[in-house]
């Protein structure tokens, strides 16, 4: 099948795209062009195809020269404490991007199949748990905002034009191999590197925390089961919540690590979401899906991971 995936460097896009691969479909990847990201003669294999999700003229002509059957929009600015601060961006990229993609393939592609989109459980903000599929959302910061307009309007697309659209809302996932930002692998690599200390932020947050291989599996079975998945929004997660102080204290045995933690050592986010738990039932039901692994076989191969890469 003729596939186009957007934000095919990034940490899931990665993955998406290798399982692809082997499975024997034709990969494109929309991305945009970024200096000193590209290495002369490295091999790819799959194809590339360069735009902004800004500027709707590009997008357009790119989805009517690649004619993908179906599209995995990944593409984002995600860091939620970087929305605060750069609201315009991540509302234009994430929100108008998405408009601007869909809106092609509904114009450019007679017989477009399915467009997966990756939305995500912040959407959710604060509120009842576990979070459903049809618990009221309250998005809390641009990011989260960004993420509920476009599901929004792809929903519209849905109702008016019978867009072919899934909806995914995975929550925190972790098992990153080249960021360390996001909190889980900002508590691992400090505690194999940091001989006396680590600085985190808030320990009170409860979440739900996924690992990467599931995460990628989602896309992949509502990919692999359009019949049940069109037209419809998935949770992906474990329905078990994690406090960040006990995620640090599994992480900190499993490391070995002695140090001192200080915490509130980052600055703190105009608004945050104190617990987010979700709940997969309908992923089960309607998908067979469910999460292959537990938080410490995802934490132990995660550290396995960054000790590898930066423990000589």
């Amino acid at each position: 099948m003729r596939i186009l995936v957007t934000g095919a460097t990034g940490f899931i896009g990665s993955h998406l795209v290798d399982q692809l691969l082997e499975r024997n479909h034709e990969v494109f990847a929309l991305e945009r062009y970024i200096t000193g990201r590209y290495v002369l003669g490295k091999k790819r294999d799959f194809l590339t195809v360069f735009g902004d999700l800004r500027n709707y003229f590009t997008i357009r002509n790119i989805i009517k020269e690649v004619q993908p059957e179906v599209v995995f929009h990944l593409a984002a600015i995600s860091p939620v404490s970087y929305s605060y601060d750069h609201p315009n961006e991540v509302l234009d990229v994430n929100l108008t991007g998405t408009v601007n993609l869909a809106e092609a393939c509904l114009r450019e592609i007679p017989a477009f199949k399915h467009f997966l989109f990756a939305s995500t459980s912040e959407t959710f903000g604060n509120g009842p748990l576990p979070k459903k599929e049809d618990t009221p959302q309250f998005p809390n910061s641009p990011y989260s905002v960004s993420k509920f307009g476009a599901e929004k309007y792809l929903l519209y697309m849905k109702d008016a034009y019978n867009f072919p659209v899934t909806i995914l809302r995975p929550f925190n996932t972790y098992g990153r191999k080249n960021n360390s930002h996001f909190v889980v692998e900002r508590i691992i690599t400090q505690m194999l590197l940091q001989k006396d200390e680590v600085r985190l932020g808030d320990p009170n947050p409860v979440r739900d925390l996924l690992y990467v291989d599931d995460h990628v599996n989602a896309y992949l079975t509502c990919f692999e089961n359009p019949d049940t998945s069109i037209g419809e929004i998935f949770n992906f997660c474990t329905g078990v919540g994690t406090k960040i102080s006990d995620l640090v204290e599994k992480i900190k045995s499993f490391t070995n690590y002695e140090g001192k933690i200080y915490w509130n050592t980052i600055p703190a986010r105009p608004l945050d979401i104190l617990k987010l738990i979700g709940d997969y039932s309908k992923a089960k039901k309607v998908l067979g899906w469910k999460p292959r692994y537990s938080l410490d076989e995802g934490l132990k191969l995660t550290i396995d991971y960054w000790k590898k890469k930066l423990v000589k």
